[in-house]
C-alpha cells in the first residue's frame, strides 16, 4: 500500500509499504479520509512525539473509512462497515483508569498510520474506540470525532453550564471547535479572542456572541471585562499554547472562575501566577489532555446530530501524494483550517 512514513524532523516520505497484518482481534480499515491536525504539524516539525510516535513510523491519526478485513475474534462489526476509530485506548485496569481518568492511563495505547491506504486498528481500540458511522454522516464529518472528543474533555473539565460566558483565546481549528461546541452543545455565550479579523468573523459564523481583537496595542482584559459587566469571563479556554497567553487567560477570569489551559506550551515552559489573585479570587486553574471512550462516543453524537460538520473546519482536499507540501504549508500558516487527505 501507499503510506506516509515519518523519519525525523521534517523528513516525511510517501512510500510503498506492506499492508499491516492482523491479529485475531484487529480490524483493517481502508482510509477514506484522514484529516490534518495541529499535533501532526508539531510532530512533523519536531520529528517525534514523546508519547505518540517515534520515527521511523507511519503517520497520522484522524480518520474514517471502511472495514475490509477482520481477525476471527472481532465481534459487532462486519466487512464493509463504515467506521471511525479514535487514535488510542486505555487499559481499563491501571490506577488512573480505575479512578476515572482513562485519558491518563498508565498504559495508554496509541495508533498512527491514518495517512495511508489502509490502517490496522488494534484489538483494544476495536473494543473501546471503534464506532459505526451513521448513514447520514460523511467520512469527513466522522473524522472530526477524535479532536472533538479532546475539546469535549476540556469543556467537561471546566464545568461549563448554559449561559456561562466562555472566552476562547486562539482561533485555529481547535479553538474554533471550542467555539462551536460551547455554543451548540453546552449552550454557553462565547467571546472569541483572536489576532486576525478573519478568524473573529469565522468565530461569529460558528456561534460566538462577541469578539475581541488581541493584536499589538490591544487591551483584551479590559475588553472582556466590558463585555461581562466588569466581572470577567466565567470560563476561559486557552487554545494557543504559549506561556504569555496562559498568563493572559488568568487575567480574563472573574472571581471564582475556571481556566482551562488546553494549548500545550513548548517543553520546559514555566508560568508564574499571582498568588493573591489565585487565593483571594478562588480561581480554578486546570489543564486537560486527550480524551476518554465516553467522550469519543459523545463527540460522535454531536457530529451525528449536526452540531459540528466538516464544512466548518476543512477547507482543502488533497491526495496523499501531496502530504509533504500540505505539512510544510500548515507549518508556515499557523491557525489555518484542516486539510482532508484522500489516500
Amino acid at each position: 500500500m501507499t503510506a506516509a512514513v515519518l523519519y525525523g524532523k521534517e523528513q516525511l516520505r510517501i512510500e510503498r509499504v506492506d499492508i499491516p497484518r492482523l491479529a485475531p482481534g484487529d480490524v483493517l480499515v481502508r482510509v477514506r479520509t484522514a484529516l490534518t491536525c495541529g499535533t501532526d504539524v508539531k510532530v512533523f516539525r519536531r520529528g517525534y512525539h514523546a508519547m505518540m510516535i517515534q520515527p521511523p513510523s507511519l503517520f497520522g491519526h484522524e480518520l474514517a473509512g471502511d472495514i475490509v478485513a477482520m481477525g476471527e475474534d472481532v465481534r459487532g462489526f462486519k466487512i464493509g462497515d463504515r467506521v471511525v476509530a479514535a487514535n488510542s485506548a486505555p487499559c481499563g485496569a491501571c490506577y488512573q483508569c480505575l479512578h476515572g481518568q482513562e485519558n491518563l492511563c498508565d498504559d495508554l495505547m496509541f495508533n498512527n498510520g491514518a495517512y495511508a491506504e489502509y490502517i490496522r486498528i488494534p484489538e483494544r481500540i476495536v473494543r473501546k474506540n471503534l464506532h459505526h458511522i451513521p448513514a447520514h454522516v460523511s467520512y469527513q464529518d466522522a473524522a472530526l470525532v477524535e479532536p472533538l472528543s479532546c475539546v469535549m474533555r476540556g469543556l467537561e473539565e471546566t464545568g461549563v453550564r448554559p449561559a456561562d460566558s466562555v472566552a476562547v483565546i486562539g482561533l485555529g481549528p481547535i479553538g474554533m471547535m471550542f467555539v462551536r461546541l460551547a455554543t451548540t452543545v453546552y449552550k454557553a455565550r462565547v467571546i472569541a479572542v483572536g489576532r486576525r479579523q478573519q478568524q473573529l468573523d469565522r468565530a461569529v459564523r460558528l456561534g460566538a456572541s462577541e469578539t475581541v481583537l488581541n493584536d499589538d496595542g490591544a487591551d483584551p482584559v479590559t475588553a472582556v471585562r466590558h463585555l461581562t459587566g466588569g466581572r470577567g469571563a466565567d470560563v476561559v479556554i486557552e487554545a494557543v499554547g504559549l506561556p504569555e497567553v496562559w498568563q493572559l487567560a488568568v487575567k480574563l477570569l472573574r472571581r471564582g472562575g475556571v481556566v482551562n489551559f488546553f494549548g500545550g506550551c513548548p517543553s520546559g515552559s514555566e508560568v508564574g501566577v499571582n498568588t493573591d489573585l489565585l487565593h483571594y479570587s478562588e480561581l480554578t486553574l486546570k489543564a486537560s489532555f486527550h480524551h476518554t471512550p465516553a467522550l469519543v462516543r459523545k463527540a460522535l453524537d454531536a457530529v451525528s446530530g449536526g452540531y459540528v460538520t466538516a464544512r466548518d473546519f476543512v477547507n482543502r482536499v488533497e491526495p496523499l501524494t501531496n502530504l509533504l507540501e500540505v505539512m510544510q504549508h500548515l507549518m508556515s500558516h499557523n491557525g489555518h483550517l484542516k486539510t482532508a487527505i484522500i489516500p
